[in-house]
């Protein structure tokens, strides 16, 4: 007989991350996350390790000229710990 999954308990910190991500379909930027939201990189990679939120390098353009940034997104175990 298989042993249950252990029920992730979430801080209210890494709660309102994931919240402000299930909102955004498209994912937001880690900077604007980290900068603008007050959320610590720290939070990001242990939401990521568990596999609630996953995070991408894309490319973007600012003016005339290509940046990489990070983009952040919920996975759906991240959907399902907010839920329940």
């Amino acid at each position: 007989m298989g042993v249950p999954p252990r029920k992730l308990h979430l801080s209210e910190r890494a709660r309102r991350v994931l919240e402000l991500l299930a909102h955004d379909r498209h994912g937001i930027n880690e900077d604007l996350l980290v900068r603008g939201h007050g959320f610590s990189r720290r939070t990001l990679v242990a939401l990521a390790r568990h596999g609630l939120l996953a995070a991408e390098p894309v490319m973007m353009m600012a003016e005339d000229r290509a940046i990489a940034v990070v983009r952040v997104r919920i996975t759906a175990a991240g959907r399902r710990a907010v839920e329940g």
